[in-house]
């Protein structure tokens, strides 16, 4: 029978993982919708168990999901009511995931063939960050780099704008400090971003593999952050605006590094 009360122990769980102390203590994130659990289960990531409520399974390929076998792991059913108590969207498709979250430490990050890298010094919007690993992705980057006090890329708000990128994305998170031993130490090369570097970001040429070390939404990069980079440049405005949205920029940067190395 499918769990039909709101005060059952698993659901309240569920619950609970909207706030990020809960999934930082369990090492869990709970994932919505066809597209994201399909990614999920197609990509490897590790999937706990899916919760399902059959009501809301309009499509044949929601079916098709849950019944591939990828998706043979414990499987919770719940009634309708339920699902759209644990879940953070409006017209809730009735499928869901329990994933574990994945991290890698930055000392055993080693640059190989990819692109290269995205490092953001303290994101603070879901939405944005969640944009950057889906751009990341795009552009064959091999993953992001979360610096100082980022906003969590677990976050629903991050999941949904990254539209399933964060399982094909390798994570990292870390200090400031410990991103600046770790270049230092292989000598990586490092291209930053600021609207008082001299050199147009189109002039600057990108060989792969490097790190793209992008600033805070509100603050951009430190003097201390920029000294660190090998590189810095500027990305040209002439309206009234002074500044970009993080995402767009980071997406500037990383399609001219994509096509300056494209075949």
């Amino acid at each position: 029978m499918p769990i039909s009360s709101t005060s059952n122990a698993t659901i309240k769980h569920i619950r609970r993982l909207r706030r990020r102390k809960e999934r930082e203590q369990n090492g869990l994130c709970f994932i919505e919708g066809i597209r994201l659990v399909t990614e999920a289960l197609q990509l490897g990531a590790a999937v706990e168990a899916l919760i399902v409520a059959p009501d809301l399974l309009t499509s044949a390929f929601a079916w098709e999901t849950v019944m591939s076998p990828a998706a043979q792991v414990e499987r919770i059913e719940v009634t309708p009511e339920v699902f759209r108590h644990i879940s953070t969207r409006e017209g809730p498709q009735g499928i869901g995931a329990l994933v574990r979250q994945r991290w890698e430490l930055i000392e055993q990050v080693r640059l190989g063939s990819e692109l290269g890298w995205v490092a953001l010094d303290a994101v603070q919007d879901p939405g944005n960050l969640g944009t950057i690993l889906r751009t990341s992705d795009a552009v064959g980057c091999a993953g992001v780099m979360l610096l100082g006090h980022s906003t969590d890329p677990y976050d629903p708000g991050a999941l949904r704008a990254g539209m399933g990128a964060i399982f094909a994305q390798r994570l990292v998170r870390a200090s400031f400090a410990e991103f600046a031993t770790w270049k230092q130490q292989h000598g990586y090369r490092v291209v930053g971003t600021s609207d008082a570097a001299t050199l147009d970001y189109q002039a600057c040429r990108y060989q792969p593999p490097l790190v793209l070390l992008m600033g805070s939404e509100r603050l951009g990069l430190s003097p201390e952050q920029q000294a660190l980079c090998d590189q810095m440049v500027s990305i040209p405005m002439v309206g009234r605006s002074d500044s970009l949205n993080l995402a767009v920029a980071t997406g500037v940067m990383l399609y001219e590094m994509f096509n300056q190395n494209r075949g």
